[in-house]
Formats: C-alpha cells, sequence, structure tokens
C-alpha cells in the first residue's frame, strides 16, 4: 500500500493546527479528511473507513481520550494520540484508552510522519488468498495465524492494532517467554521503562479478550523473570 493509497482522520479542535496538519499530510503522500470535534468526527466514521486516526486529547466537549476507547468497541483502526500532555501517566492513559501510539505536543512534523509510517508498517496484512489456516485454540477462542484473526464461535473479537501485532509475535513463538524489553522492541517503540509499563497495559487489556479470568491468565502466561508466554491448547 503506498502513501497514495492511504487515507488519514485528523481530529483537533484547533483550526491552525488542523489545517497546518492536513496540508502538511497532503504534501506527503496522503489522502486527509479532518474533523473539528469527536462529534463530527463520529458523523464522519459513520460513512468512510480510514487507515489511520490522528487524534488530539485535550478537546471541548467530548475528549480524545473518550473517543478513542469509544473507537475500541467497534473499529480496528490505528489511533496515534495528540497531546500538550507528555508525563508518563498520561501515555499509560492513552494506551490504555487504546491508542497505538501517543506523541505529545509540540513535535516536530516530521516525527509525526516518521510515526505514522511506523504504524502503518507494523499493521498486519490480510493475504488475498485463501489457504489451510493455522489455528491455535486457547480455550473457546480460536486464532487464525493465517489471517490474524480472532474468533469466539461464530463471533470475530475485536483486537486493535497493537494487539493484533502481539498475537502475531506471541504465537510464531507458543510456548516460549518473550522479555517485555523484546515486545518493546518488536512493537517498534522506544526503549524504555515507560514503554515497558505500557506494554504490561497492553497484555492486560489482550487478557481480558481471550481469557475467562484475566486476573488468573491460563493462556497468556506473565513467566517470572522471563516476561510473557502464550500457552494454547
Amino acid at each position: 500500500m503506498s502513501d497514495f493509497d492511504v487515507h488519514l482522520l485528523v481530529v483537533d479542535d484547533d483550526e491552525r493546527i488542523r489545517t497546518l496538519l492536513q496540508k502538511f499530510l497532503i504534501r506527503n503522500g496522503f489522502l486527509v479528511t479532518a474533523a473539528r470535534d469527536a462529534q463530527h468526527a463520529r458523523r464522519i466514521l459513520t460513512g468512510l473507513d480510514f487507515d489511520m486516526i490522528i487524534l488530539d486529547v485535550m478537546m471541548p466537549g467530548e475528549d480524545g481520550l473518550s473517543l478513542c476507547r469509544s473507537l475500541r468497541e467497534t473499529k480496528t483502526t490505528p489511533i496515534l494520540l495528540l497531546t500538550a500532555r507528555g508525563e508518563t501517566d498520561a501515555r499509560i492513559e492513552g494506551f490504555e484508552a487504546g491508542a497505538d501510539d501517543y506523541l505529545p505536543k509540540p513535535f516536530e512534523p516530521k516525527e509525526l510522519l516518521l510515526r505514522i509510517n511506523a504504524v502503518l508498517r507494523r499493521m498486519p496484512e490480510t493475504p488475498a488468498e485463501d489457504s489451510m489456516p493455522k489455528i491455535l485454540h486457547l480455550g473457546d477462542i480460536r486464532y487464525d495465524l493465517e489471517r490474524g484473526e480472532m474468533w469466539q464461535g461464530q463471533d470475530i473479537v475485536r483486537l486493535t492494532g497493537t494487539e493484533m501485532l502481539l498475537m502475531k509475535i506471541f504465537s510464531a513463538q507458543p510456548g516460549n517467554p518473550i522479555s517485555r524489553a523484546k515486545l518493546v522492541e518488536e512493537l517498534g517503540r522506544d526503549r524504555g521503562q515507560a514503554q515497558e509499563r505500557a506494554v504490561d497495559v497492553q497484555i492486560t487489556r489482550l487478557r481480558r479478550k481471550i481469557e475467562s479470568d484475566p486476573k488468573q491468565p491460563r493462556y497468556l502466561q506473565t513467566v517470572r523473570g522471563a516476561g510473557y508466554m502464550l500457552a494454547p491448547d
């Protein structure tokens, strides 16, 4: 998929920033739609699908975190949060809301471009042709390795882009523990304790979707001193 095929939704209440972002991203080859607030974004999203959403956190009315949480109930579209709050706790809050990446303001436009491309590169691609699927069974959950899809009975389990990537990483090495530092590296994030905490948040979210009792995980286990391990049936 080339940049010219990538459609971005930019949501920011600041008209100047919104316009500058839209012009910058269009100059760099993206299709860009802009929304002035969460309500406007919701109306746009009822009729259009996007490859990525760039979402300001601090907005009047419904804020970006609330919109992000709401979108995660029905959409797996990658979400990058923009906010003036750069503290670790604020970043953790963003990842807990379902964001795939987080960029504090002010930022260099080039860094935003690099982060957009990094997130898009991490998104798993669905194979064009059907093939005999490889399936991992996690209780009543089925994970299709070929398609990167998770099912519970006849219902698909919606995963965020980061959760999809985590399942791809774990399913490639079932039964083998993977360290938090390695997961940070595989997710394309900067090294550091804050990012390892962010991985813990993503693991907690993923467990809620695959474990009957997330507090006593059977399938996505914590291996003391070694990291996390996927243990399918």
